[in-house]
């Protein structure tokens, strides 16, 4: 089993600088390196304190100078976003300082607030998303490329900053249905998130992952699965109950964004605003792999058996969560959980 960190660059408040939000999420890829993780995943988000990452090229290019082994990658570059001949060259920059350890997330975006201020149209995003991935398969694989689509018209181009990684580093799809059989069809691999919710949302997701594979003619095992995962293993209620209410904080404003109802006081600052979809602390502990080192290993195997992913991405920067008590967290997992995980699933055959 794979395991990598997933970092956010979240600021809950203004007592949090974004010189510190930043340092501290490289710290703690750094720190992912030194504990045996394979992988430090970037977000990118714009405009507000969700997350300060703007370009996680730029995180996987500064990271690769002050790692040497972890995988480093985009989870996501917002295809619409982006000028797609302008963003192959950055993935192979970015490619090179890494020394072939990119591992290319690529997604549509779902924050309108962002896609006003970049003047796209979200509702145009799915085909966006579609025709950019197209041009950066062009171009990842081709020494000249030339395109002729409904948003982009490029005469024959070359890109002359290539990837290390040939014809193109691992290419990772945020899902959705249509998303998943893309990613089986081409060959690439996908992310899922369970949210907050348990085992019956997880089963849900590896049935629906098992028709998509079927539909397209493919074994489910032919594309890679990383599942995006909130866990937490300590003995100290305190420490438990702050990584929950960090935990709940980032999924207001993901849920607020995403259903377009976001509110600032400042043009900045999201409110954090409480729903009907709000989880209690104990349902959250609940349905996660959460409470102490054994309760989280028993947990995770269940959830690996369900859902069979051949990665677990653990959120670690949330909010303003303690970054001294974040990084013990992950040195944790390295010393005992991923490698009791690990012991198990070979005993068992996994």
């Amino acid at each position: 089993m794979e395991f990598a960190t997933f970092i956010l660059a979240a600021q809950r408040g203004y007592h949090q600088t974004c010189d510190s939000v930043i340092r501290n999420s490289i710290e703690q890829a750094v720190v992912s390196e030194q504990a045996g993780f394979g992988t430090a995943w970037f977000a990118e988000h714009h405009f507000n304190n969700y997350s300060l990452i703007p370009s996680p090229l730029m995180m996987v290019a500064h990271c690769a100078g002050v790692t040497s082994t972890i995988r480093l990658g985009t989870a996501v570059c917002v295809l619409p976003l982006y000028q797609p001949q302008r963003l192959l060259s950055e993935i192979g920059f970015a490619d090179i300082l890494a020394n072939g350890r990119l591992e290319l997330g690529v997604g549509s975006g779902y924050q309108q607030f962002e896609f006003e201020r970049f003047g796209v149209n979200i509702e145009e995003a799915p085909a966006l998303f579609s025709e950019h991935l197209d041009i950066l398969l062009k171009g990842l694989n081709q020494d000249i490329f030339e395109h002729d689509g409904q948003y982009q018209n490029i005469p024959p181009t070359a890109i002359s900053v290539r990837t290390v990684q040939r014809p193109t580093p691992p290419i990772w799809i945020a899902s959705g249905p249509a998303r998943i059989g893309r990613a089986y069809r081409e060959g690439h691999n996908f992310f899922v998130t369970a949210f907050h919710n348990g085992l019956e949302t997880l089963s849900a997701l590896r049935e629906t992952i098992e028709k998509t594979a079927a539909c397209e003619g493919k074994n489910v095992t032919d594309a890679k699965l990383s599942l995006l995962r909130c866990c937490y293993a300590s003995d100290d209620e305190a420490e438990i109950n702050s990584y929950l209410d960090n935990a709940r904080f980032q999924r207001r404003l993901s849920e607020a964004l995403h259903q377009r109802r976001q509110q600032s006081l400042d043009g900045y600052l999201l409110q954090e605003t409480p729903t009907q979809q709000d989880l209690s602390f104990e349902t959250m502990r609940q349905n996660l792999p959460i409470g102490s080192v054994n309760r989280v290993i028993d947990r995770l195997l269940e959830e690996i058996d369900i859902l069979k992913p051949d990665q677990i991405a653990i959120q670690t920067q949330l909010g303003d969560f303690d970054q001294k008590t974040m990084l013990r967290q992950i040195e944790l997992w390295g010393d005992k959980i991923i490698p009791a995980i690990n012991k198990s699933l070979a005993n068992a055959g996994g």
